[in-house]
């Protein structure tokens, strides 16, 4: 039986075209994957550079750095707090009024009943847990939105913090309390320019934080996800060097780490590796992105839950604790619009309305973002109603970049 021929194709001498990866466009793609993560700390770095050349200088002195930190030390905490509960896809409108509450009641132990004020931050963190878990109790258990739940908490320690100090400032408080806002680490080995210790510190931390990008490059590759090419990759390290060396520098001229600031990097390094690699953090992130999935792939929903708010009054405590210190009294003020301040840096910092979306650094971004502008605009001599009104157009570009990411990715 014959064979009917086929037609072969001719062939052109030339090898079939292969697709050109230039490195930028491996520089494009890294971008638009780390968009939210790097998009704000870009952006803090510009600000910086801006309200640097605008003040001649001034905001960048070691004195104002330092009063930088301070000033914005118990907003960073609860931004910290605040980013986890908004991934996990809830709301806290109560922290400010929380924080006003047990700085109230630290006060009253130390002034009034010369309780040892170690034994006041115990009792008053304790509290903090308490209030935490109250609310946790409503939302998880009886199932009352945490919008609803935490508004009742907010009226509530207001209440009790009137009802504790009434229309006076309570203070002085002990000089130990005081130094945990206003206290700096001690000055250690032979007489420099600089704060050896700090010097120390800086240094440790960049080789930490080195050591973490490495191990994480290779645990990506180890997975065979995409990394950043080598060159970008050293390009990225070697800025992160300059930042953490500047910034070591800067304390180390004038009076070193505040204490206050070890706090906050405990808190950065701890909740960012729970987050990042505990089996609580995974599923905090879980129920924030779809409830019913992580439900049905077991995660234990309402203990989570319960854990993330306990979690928050802890945070809350602490940072009415340090507001207390930096104070010297308790004063019934206090907390004034801390949540919303918590929330917009916890927004501006990368986290998302619909949950499951944001990191600890990131809350700690957004913050610093809020605190430059703040610090910023007061040097220069911008009212405080302009203020008010910049850092509202801040949190809506920073929520309608957000959405408009959604879309395009949906797209």
């Amino acid at each position: 039986m014959a064979q009917t021929p086929t037609a072969t194709p001719k062939s052109t001498g030339r090898a079939a075209p292969t697709p050109s990866v230039t490195t930028g466009t491996v520089l494009l793609d890294a971008v638009r994957r780390n968009t939210r993560q790097y998009g704000m700390l870009i952006a803090l770095g510009l600000i910086v550079v801006l309200f640097g050349i605008w003040t001649d200088g001034v905001l960048l002195k070691p004195n104002n750095v330092t009063n930088l930190v301070l000033q914005n030390s118990y907003i960073l905490v609860l931004a910290i707090g605040m980013m986890i509960v908004i991934i996990a896809g809830h709301i806290d409108l109560s922290v400010g009024s929380l924080a006003a509450f047990v700085s109230a009641a630290c006060a009253v132990m130390t002034v009034e009943h010369d309780v040892p004020w170690v034994l006041a931050l115990v009792l008053g963190l304790a509290l903090g847990a308490v209030a935490g878990a109250w609310q946790g109790f409503w939302i998880t258990y009886v199932g009352i939105p945490s919008f609803i739940v935490t508004l009742a908490g907010m009226l509530l320690f207001r209440g009790g913090t009137q009802i504790l100090l009434g229309s006076r400032s309570l203070g002085p408080i002990p000089d130990g309390f005081q130094k945990i806002s206003t206290g700096y680490l001690p000055e250690v080995g032979p007489h420099t320019n600089y704060h050896n210790l700090t010097l120390l510190l800086g240094l440790a931390l960049l080789a930490f934080a080195l050591l973490q990008e490495v191990r994480d490059r290779r645990r990506q590759k180890r997975h065979e996800l995409d990394v950043l090419p080598r060159n970008l990759f050293l390009a990225k390290c070697a800025a992160m060097a300059a930042a953490v060396l500047a910034f070591t520098l800067t304390l180390a001229s004038y009076r070193g780490v505040p204490v206050v600031l070890l706090l906050l990097a405990v808190l950065l390094i701890g909740f960012g590796y729970v987050m990042r690699n505990a089996v609580i953090g995974r599923h905090v992130y879980a129920l924030g992105g779809n409830r019913a999935a992580a439900k049905l792939s077991g995660v234990k929903d309402q203990r989570v839950t319960f854990l993330v708010f306990v979690n928050m009054g802890v945070l809350a405590a602490l940072a009415g604790a340090v507001y207390a210190a930096r104070l010297g009294a308790g004063v019934p003020q206090a907390g004034t619009n801390f949540e919303l301040e918590a929330i917009a840096a916890a927004f501006i910092g990368g986290a998302s309305m619909s949950g499951g979306v944001g990191t600890v650094f990131g809350a700690v971004i957004g913050g610093l973002v809020l605190g430059v502008l703040n610090n910023g605009m007061s040097l220069v001599g911008i009212g405080t109603d302009y203020q008010q009104v910049i850092k509202g157009l801040v949190l809506l570009a920073a929520v309608g970049f957000d959405v408009y990411n959604k879309r395009k990715v949906g797209s």
